[in-house]
């Protein structure tokens, strides 16, 4: 009997606390006046810094069309464009939009950006695998969406890749192979 009337208690108890609550209830979302939104987080600042501001703009990045041929398509990355940024939002691959209008990429989807940075108008990109491991027509697609996006993110001289920190002697469309690749490279390639 004892037992049950514990029980009973727990279970009153717990139904009364549950219908309580800190937070006041109402039917239809309020407004919260500007001085009391708290933690600055209507700034047009970067919370706790000193004055940091973030904007964004659109990059160009470097996708597959339907016909095999790099096409420019445009991503949203904070300003300045790092070469890292830009080339990680490139190998996120298209968007669903531009999937459905038969856009790919040659680019492997696990393929990952270890450094990449822009000196005297070259662009360095050190990846954690190998492109040579692709099929020749992928492989040479790849380069070219890297040095496509690289070049319009001001590595306007071309592109060293590494791997681990060893130079990538790698292909171009005409079959050759070479150390620092350019735009001019892949002109073929590039639709318009």
């Amino acid at each position: 009997m004892k037992r049950w009337r514990n029980v009973l208690i727990m279970g009153a108890g717990s139904m009364l606390l549950g219908g309580c609550s800190l937070v006041s209830t109402a039917s239809a979302p309020q407004s919260i006046a500007r001085n009391q939104v708290p933690f600055g987080l209507l700034d047009k600042t970067i919370p706790g810094t000193n004055g940091g501001r973030v904007s964004f703009i659109t990059q160009p990045v470097y996708i597959v069309d339907v016909t095999g041929h790099l096409a420019p398509s445009s991503r949203i990355v904070p300003s300045p464009p790092l070469l890292v940024t830009v080339l990680r939002q490139l190998i996120l691959g298209p968007t669903e939009i531009e999937r459905a209008a038969g856009y790919s990429s040659a680019l492997p989807e696990n393929l990952v950006v270890v450094s990449a940075t822009i000196k005297n108008s070259v662009g360095y990109i050190d990846l954690a695998s190998p492109l040579s491991t692709l099929p020749r027509k992928q492989q040479i697609l790849a380069v070219g969406q890297l040095v496509g996006t690289a070049s319009d993110a001001g590595a306007l001289a071309g592109i060293e890749i590494t791997v681990g920190g060893t130079v990538q002697h790698t292909l171009l469309p005409s079959g050759r192979r070479t150390q620092l690749v350019t735009v001019k490279d892949f002109q073929q390639l590039l639709n318009g």
